[in-house]
């Protein structure tokens, strides 16, 4: 199969979709890859390296787009990606198409087969290629938290770990995943008062006994969320409904009870956000303020550090690129439970339930396609 990576365009983005390694091992099983010139340079990754390890170099991403069969990405192809995409061809990368029907629109009028990262499932409730980067989005939620509760960002200036004889700051984690696990465990070590909600009783238990002491566990329900923002010095949002928009669980009105120079961090806005105040930043420009209340709505927040998202990132999909790449979507898709819940559209049909849920399009089953 002949793969194709591109420069990913998204504003701040360093990642690239596959590593010289992940390239050399895509060669030897004898498929043929396509990188954009540059396109590893932000995580690192020289031309020269790509090229040492089998792959070839074009000079844009037109022609990437032109020759590829499988387009391999991190983040959803922008507009100017989309006109270059070609029917039938397979995207695999992150889409979210629940929080963005323009993308979703977008995508199925260029008839490409959407393999999505977020919705890739082995197991219920199992998510892979969405796990690595949510333990860097959990981890880098507080380190960005902590900076902008400082007094020369407009914050409280709080110090979350406190010092002798000054309490530690408060946070609050909505979600109980994988982001809100690591964001815990982050704020727990750095001497945090740290509640964490979720609605799973079986997962609050889990927390419970793996959390150190400062780490509490509260269900989540509005009474409880409106209370622990009383007195919370940074919300971190976690909450996620596979290939669904995330549920809006903290209202404007619940902002009152904040204090003004508190901080928000909702992870969980690339899929809509759990905080109806919340809309998508850029790392350019990470931050602006509702009713004095700092939110920070970054849709991308491992690109903030590529080096290490851009290697967790390849080591969870490179297997399954290799899987599509040998077999064909159809195949690879029948073979692999896990692939064929990623399927979420197939040559201008949805093909993922809460896709077409979330914009009330029609939706068939992927199995219309494989026979």
């Amino acid at each position: 199969m002949i793969i194709g990576v591109p420069r990913e365009i998204k504003e701040s983005e360093y990642r690239v979709a596959l590593t010289p390694g992940g390239a050399e091992d895509l060669v030897r099983d004898g498929h043929r890859v396509y990188m954009e010139a540059g396109a590893g340079m932000g995580s690192g990754f020289s031309d020269e390296q790509y090229l040492a390890a089998g792959a070839e170099i074009l000079p844009t991403a037109a022609e990437v787009f032109k020759r590829a069969e499988m387009i391999m990405k991190v983040k959803e192809p922008l507009p100017g990606e989309i006109k270059m995409l070609s029917r039938g061809q397979t995207v695999f990368t992150y889409f979210h198409f629940a929080a963005s029907e323009e993308l979703t629109r977008g995508c199925l009028e260029a008839g490409i087969v959407a393999v999505a990262y977020e919705t890739v499932e082995p197991r219920p409730g199992s998510l892979p290629l969405l796990l690595p980067m949510s333990e860097v989005a959990g981890r880098l939620a507080v380190q960005e938290g902590a900076k902008y509760l400082e007094h020369h960002y407009g914050g409280t200036g709080i110090l979350l770990a406190g010092i002798p004889g000054v309490l530690p700051g408060k946070v609050v984690i909505i979600g109980g995943g994988v982001v809100g696990i690591n964001a815990a465990w982050v704020a727990g070590g750095l001497g945090a008062q740290v509640y964490i909600l979720d609605i799973d009783g079986d997962r609050l238990r889990y927390l419970h006994d793996v959390m150190p002491p400062n780490v509490h566990t509260l269900y989540s329900n509005p009474q409880n969320i409106r209370t622990a923002l009383a007195s919370a010095d940074l919300l971190i949002g976690a909450v996620l409904l596979t290939g669904g928009r995330a549920p809006v669980l903290v209202s404007r009105e619940m902002l009152s009870a904040m204090e003004p120079g508190s901080v928000i961090v909702d992870v969980a806005v690339d899929q809509g956000g759990c905080v109806e105040t919340i809309k998508p930043t850029t790392h350019k420009n990470p931050t602006y303020e509702v009713d004095g209340i700092i939110h920070y709505g970054v849709a991308n927040m491992p690109g903030a550090v590529p080096r290490t998202s851009t290697r967790g990132l390849t080591n969870a999909t490179l297997p399954y690129a290799k899987k599509l790449a040998a077999l064909g979507w159809k195949k690879a898709a029948q073979s692999d439970v896990g692939l064929r819940r990623g399927v979420n559209m197939v040559e201008g049909e949805v093909t993922y339930g809460p896709v077409a849920e979330a914009f009330k399009l029609p939706s068939v089953s992927v199995e219309k396609f494989m026979h």
